[in-house]
């Protein structure tokens, strides 16, 4: 009885300090959880970019030997942003995923929990808890689905009654029995819709809740490597992250909260001009991006993402700076994309200024970037 009694003082102290949802799991194996996870291994689904063995990620005692419960978190943020930018012929823009307008999440969600330890902290002897946001070993959905936070959409995202899916996630794992709350009910699920799998551009979503992450628009512009062909032409203006099976959810149809003014975007820097982006400095850019969740890479993917971006709009005025990258530029992954973009753009002194870089350059990555480049050259 005392811990229920204290469980509803947390969930009263929770709304003072800004948390939108709360709640409250066992510990117990993610049995579930752990099948799909091998089977995501087994299929080579799994982004690389996931901390900690699979029993790590769905044991909590593996993480904190005397876990007794989990509290779960969840900040509700903008889907919508005032007097958008337009991105115009001569001065195209690209665009960052909601999930990283406004300041970087993970820092805003574990000063929340921090927050909460300390209240616990003050309330109970030897209280101890391990937070994490996001880049935890334990699967933030997983808890949030057992927590009763929200249900798990076949988007591959929680979707909450009352915020759609347009939420942060976080949790704590802490010594204390607290008792758990109920899951959602299965019928407040997707049912027979199927329209973030229908919309998925690169065939991702594999099936309801099944996600293959190598294809996944949201991983790939975070990747730093030249992305792959066949997803040049799919990832349209998009710099960072990739929304659009949020977007087309009718879970989240008018779904649009204002709740935290960390989270509200600037229309300048989730919109951003591309051809500034190519030769922004690295101090420039920590200095204007760097409190964003979706700079955490560095400059050089949405660097690259920007490129392709001016080649899916075809943007002529562009092609004298993209000739100096693929000129000048010391590294391959930008010299090669910029070649292949001014290529795709399809100039008479685009495809002259490969012919004559290419006469000089020596990478062989490079060099294969040149000839996609040159193809796209009227016979």
């Amino acid at each position: 009885m005392a811990y229920e009694t204290l469980k509803q003082e947390i969930i009263e102290y929770s709304k003072q300090i800004g948390i939108d949802k709360i709640g409250f799991a066992s510990v117990d194996e993610f049995s579930e959880l752990k099948s799909r996870l091998k089977l995501q291994q087994e299929s080579g689904f799994q982004s690389g970019f996931e901390k900690g063995t699979i029993e790590e990620r769905t044991q909590p005692v593996r993480l904190m030997p005397e876990a007794q419960s989990i509290i779960a978190i969840a900040l509700a943020y903008p889907s919508r942003m005032k007097n958008p930018p337009k991105s115009v012929k001569g001065d195209r823009r690209g665009v960052f995923a909601r999930a990283s307008w406004g300041k970087d999440y993970h820092h805003v969600l574990r000063d929340k929990l921090e927050k909460l330890g300390k209240f616990l902290e003050a309330k109970l002897d030897g209280f101890e808890y391990k937070p994490m946001v996001d880049t935890g070993e334990l699967s933030d959905r997983a808890v949030a689905e057992r927590a009763g936070i929200g249900f798990s959409g076949k988007n591959c995202a929680i979707i909450t009654p009352e915020f759609g899916s347009y939420v942060y996630l976080g949790e704590m794992i802490t010594n204390v029995p607290f008792p758990p709350d109920q899951p959602i009910s299965e019928e407040e699920g997707c049912g027979e819709c199927t329209k973030c799998i229908d919309s998925c551009p690169t065939g991702a979503l594999v099936e309801g809740g099944r996600l293959n992450s190598q294809k996944c628009l949201a991983f790939l512009t975070q990747t730093k490597g030249f992305l792959p062909d066949e997803y040049r032409g799919k990832i349209g203006n998009h710099l960072y992250g990739f929304d659009t099976c949020q977007v087309v959810c009718p879970k989240n149809k008018n779904v649009d909260f204002h709740n935290h003014p960390e989270f509200e975007p600037d229309p300048e820097l989730v919109k951003p001009r591309l051809m500034p982006l190519l030769t922004i400095s690295n101090k420039e850019f920590k200095a204007k991006f760097g409190y964003m969740a979706g700079s955490w890479r560095g400059k050089k993917p949405l660097q690259r993402n920007a490129i392709l971006a001016l080649a899916h709009y075809k943007e002529e005025s562009a092609v004298d700076q993209l000739i100096e990258l693929m000129e000048k530029d010391p590294r391959p992954v930008i010299r090669g994309t910029a070649a292949w973009a001014i290529g795709k753009i399809g100039t008479k002194e685009g495809f002259a200024a490969i012919e004559r870089v290419r006469q000089k350059e020596k990478d062989e990555d490079v060099l294969k970037e040149m000839e996609k480049g040159l193809q796209f050259q009227p016979v």
